[in-house]
């Protein structure tokens, strides 16, 4: 396989794998909407003894949810770290004038020439 094919192809999971993440955040949307809402209804005052009972239920459900979207955030950091070495590299080879595949080869040429 060469340099150009594994570009494409790593870039192929990295837009498949965005995908499953856009559709498991829209699954986490509508999961939190539907626990607003269950919130909403059942979650009063009158529920609990006393209203440090309340606000610490309050406290556990925003801890998850933070919990999640922290975890969301690590992964496309995680993301935009293997994408941004694959651009380091490309520059690299083209600083080096190297003659092999890369993303510049894929679009008519990297648009930037160091060598002149």
């Amino acid at each position: 396989m060469s340099r150009t094919d594994s570009y494409l192809s790593y870039l192929d999971a990295t837009a498949k794998i965005q995908y499953n993440v856009a559709l498991i955040l829209e699954a986490k949307a509508l999961h939190a909407e539907k626990s607003r809402n269950w919130i909403c209804q059942h979650l009063s005052t009158a529920a609990y003894e006393s209203n440090a009972d309340h606000v610490k239920q309050a406290v556990d459900i925003h801890e998850q949810l933070i919990e999640v979207i922290d975890g969301i955030t690590k992964m496309e950091v995680a993301f935009a770290k293997n994408l941004g070495v694959l651009i380091v590299e490309e520059d690299n080879s083209s600083l080096g004038g190297s003659a092999g595949g890369g993303f510049g080869d894929l679009f008519g040429g990297s648009g930037l020439d160091y060598a002149k």
